[in-house]
C-alpha cells in the first residue's frame, strides 16, 4: 500500500465520511477517508484511522489545482484551480489569457470522476472568481454580479466524452491512462456557447447565500456605505421578505457575517462579536405567499453591562477633564464571539469565544443546544490565542481540532478528545430545554 511522502506538500484536506447502507464496489470505499490534494497535482485517498493511502490520482500538468471543496456534502466534490493570469510582459503585447480557471468533479461513493470544466473568457467574460456548490455553477464579477447556471445542464450539453478513471484514453494524439502520470486528465467538458442562466443578482463583494425553506438568497446591496447591510429575499421573485433587512448593531473592527444554517432547518445564522442570532423564516399569517424573518434564540457574549473607560486630558490652566468613552464590541479585552460551526451528527452548536488577559488571549468552545440555545458544555482551550493570526477550529463528533498559523506559514495543530462522562450525560439530556 503506496505510503504519502514526507515531502509531499498538501494543498488542501475534506474529510469522507464512512457510508452507512451503501453498497460499494471495493472494500476500501467504506473506509472514513482524508481526501488531500498535493503542491503537485495529485489527489490522495487517505484511510482516516491508519493513514495509508488508499488510491491516488494525477489531475493534470495543464494548470495548477489548488483548492478542495464540497460541491454535495459527503456525495460530490469539486477541486479548483489557481487563475491564470497573464505576465506584465504579455498584457503589453495584447495576449490574453483564454481559459480563467478549471473545477475538476469527483463523486466520492464509489471514487469516480465527473469531469473537468473550464471557465473561459470567451464564453463568461472577465470572472473573478467560480464555484460548484449543490450541483449551481457560481460565477463572479468584480462589479458585484453573481451569476448561477445548472451544472447537470453543462454536462448534458457540453461533455466532450465521458472518461473514466484507471481507463486507457486518447486526447489531442497523445494515449495514455485517465488519472495516471503523465497523461493525467483531459479537459472534457468545453463550453462553446452560453449556458443557460437560471439567476443573477448583484451584491456587494460578491457574497451571496441561498436556502431556506422555501428558497431565499442573502445578499449586501452592491454599495460600500451598505456594507454590514444584509437582505433576505425570495427566490422565485426577488420580494424582500418581511423583517427581511438584518442590521446587527454593533461597532467593531471586524465585520459580522450571515448565512443559512447547514442543518437544513431553513434557519439563518447572524454573527456578531457579542451575539449570536439564529433567525427563522416563516409564512407571514393569513398570506402564505409572503415570509417573515423572525428571532429564534439568541446568544449573548458573558461581558460587563455598559463597560466603558475613563480618559483624564490635563489643560493648559491644570484643570482635569474627564471624558468617557465606549470600547468597540471586539476589543480583545471583552469577550469576543471568533467562530461559530455546527455538529450535525450531535446536533450542536459550537461557538468559539476569545478574551485577551494580560499580555495573552484564552479561548474556549462552547457547545449549544441547537434547538434552543442552551449552553450544554464549555471547554477551555489550554494554549494561548493570538488575535492577530489566523485561527481555525473544527469540531467532529469526540474530536476538536485547533489549527493556528503564524507568520511564515508555520502552522500549530492541536487535537483535543472529548470522554463521555456518565454522570454528566443526564445532567445535558435534561438542560436541552427550552426555558
Amino acid at each position: 500500500m503506496p505510503k504519502c511522502s514526507k515531502s509531499e506538500k498538501i494543498e488542501d484536506a475534506l474529510l469522507w465520511e464512512c457510508p452507512v447502507g451503501e453498497i460499494l464496489p471495493n472494500p476500501s470505499d467504506y473506509k472514513s477517508s482524508l481526501i488531500a490534494l498535493t503542491a503537485h497535482n495529485w489527489l490522495f485517498r487517505i484511510s482516516a484511522t491508519t493513514g495509508k493511502v488508499l488510491e491516488k490520482i494525477y489531475l493534470a500538468s495543464y494548470c495548477k489545482f489548488r483548492y478542495l471543496s464540497w460541491d454535495t456534502p459527503q456525495e460530490v466534490i469539486a477541486v479548483k484551480s489557481a487563475q491564470n493570469k497573464c505576465s506584465a510582459l504579455a498584457r503589453q503585447a495584447g495576449i490574453q489569457q483564454p481559459i480563467l480557471l478549471y473545477l475538476a468533479v469527483f463523486h466520492v461513493l464509489p471514487f469516480s470522476l465527473i469531469g473537468i470544466l473550464e471557465i473561459s473568457k470567451k464564453i463568461f467574460g472577465n470572472v473573478t472568481d467560480a464555484t460548484l456548490s449543490h450541483g449551481i455553477l457560481i460565477v463572479m464579477y468584480s462589479s458585484g454580479l453573481v451569476r448561477l447556471y445548472s451544472f447537470q445542464a453543462i454536462i448534458e450539453q457540453f461533455m466532450q466524452q465521458k472518461l473514466d478513471l484507471g481507463c486507457a484514453c486518447r486526447w489531442g494524439g497523445t494515449a495514455g491512462t485517465v488519472g495516471e502520470a503523465p497523461f493525467g486528465i483531459p479537459c472534457n467538458i468545453k463550453i462553446t456557447d452560453s449556458p443557460p442562466l437560471l439567476f443573477e443578482v448583484s451584491s456587494l463583494e460578491n457574497a451571496f447565500q441561498i436556502g431556506g425553506h422555501p428558497w431565499h438568497y442573502i445578499i449586501t446591496p452592491n454599495k460600500k456605505k451598505q456594507k454590514g447591510v444584509f437582505h433576505i429575499c425570495a427566490l422565485k421573485d426577488n420580494s424582500l421578505a418581511k423583517n427581511g433587512i438584518q442590521e446587527m448593531e454593533c461597532c467593531s473592527l471586524e465585520s459580522d457575517w450571515i448565512y443559512f444554517h447547514p442543518d437544513a432547518s431553513g434557519r439563518i445564522i447572524h454573527v456578531g462579536p457579542n451575539q449570536v442570532k439564529v433567525l427563522k423564516l416563516n409564512e407571514v399569517e393569513n398570506n402564505s405567499a409572503q415570509h417573515q424573518i423572525s428571532e429564534d434564540f439568541v446568544i449573548l457574549a458573558n461581558r460587563e453591562k455598559n463597560k466603558n473607560e475613563n480618559l483624564l486630558t490635563v489643560t493648559a490652566s491644570g484643570r482635569v477633564v474627564k471624558k468617557k468613552f465606549n470600547l468597540l464590541d471586539d476589543d480583545p479585552e471583552q469577550e469576543t464571539f471568533k467562530i461559530v460551526d455546527y455538529e450535525d451528527e450531535l446536533d450542536l452548536l459550537s461557538v468559539v469565544a476569545v478574551t485577551q488577559i494580560d499580555a495573552e488571549g484564552k479561548a474556549h468552545l462552547d457547545f449549544h443546544c441547537n434547538e434552543y440555545g442552551t449552553l450544554l458544555k464549555s471547554i477551555p482551550l489550554e494554549e494561548s490565542w493570538d488575535v492577530t493570526y489566523s485561527h481555525e477550529v473544527y469540531f467532529d463528533r469526540d474530536l476538536v481540532l485547533h489549527i493556528e498559523q503564524k507568520p511564515s506559514r508555520v502552522f500549530s495543530c492541536y487535537v483535543y478528545q472529548m470522554v463521555c462522562d456518565p454522570g454528566e450525560e443526564e445532567t445535558t439530556n435534561r438542560s436541552c430545554e427550552k426555558e
